[in-house]
């Protein structure tokens, strides 16, 4: 049985204001940083398929749908202050996501393969090698305890483009690196 737009808008509006009364009780922050990549090495660390959607893309409150190799995730994510947001993620099952992705979000779909490194002190990277209309973009992104967190730079880290929202995966989705002229930050 499918999962009709009109459904799906009833059941994410009504999810929302679930997530409000989470936020009350815990506040979930991301605190990331992003960085272009230059080489390789990467390719070392634990590699995984993503395939991800979004369903709104609004800043502020960013609904994302993602399948990572068999399991499947839905994400709010709040509006960026520096390196910080509010996030919230909750697995979903696997056939809804695959759905929603083909139905819902059928021209924006992003597929990259994600390899994780150990950063040290408890971190780690996670470097996004883009497919499709995004081949040939890498990010690499550390998510920190604290914005003013000290971490390494691997030799493969190239530029910071935290904050440029050309590199939020959200843009990709509607703004495919592949069309854009140049690569300086905006």
């Amino acid at each position: 049985m499918g999962l009709s737009k009109g459904v799906f808008s009833i059941c994410i509006h009504n999810f929302i204001p679930a997530c409000k009364y989470q936020a009350a009780q815990t506040m979930a922050v991301e605190i990331e940083r992003k960085f272009l990549v230059t080489g390789t090495d990467y390719r070392s660390g634990v590699r995984s398929f993503f395939r991800q959607g979004y369903l709104s893309d609004t800043p502020g409150r960013t609904v994302r749908v993602r399948v990572v190799d068999q399991k499947a995730f839905l994400t709010v994510k709040g509006l960026s202050k520096g390196a910080s947001r509010a996030e919230y993620e909750y697995e979903i099952p696997l056939d809804d996501a695959r759905e929603m992705l083909d139905n819902l979000c059928p021209d924006s779909v992003i597929e990259k393969y994600r390899y994780v490194l150990p950063a040290g002190n408890g971190l780690q990277w996670e470097v996004d090698e883009f497919l499709g209309a995004n081949l040939g973009l890498v990010v690499a992104e550390i998510e920190l305890r604290h914005e003013n967190d000290s971490f390494q730079l691997p030799g493969w880290i190239g530029s910071e483009v935290t904050g440029d929202r050309r590199y939020y995966n959200s843009y990709l989705s509607t703004h495919p690196f592949r069309s854009w002229d140049t690569l300086s930050p905006k």
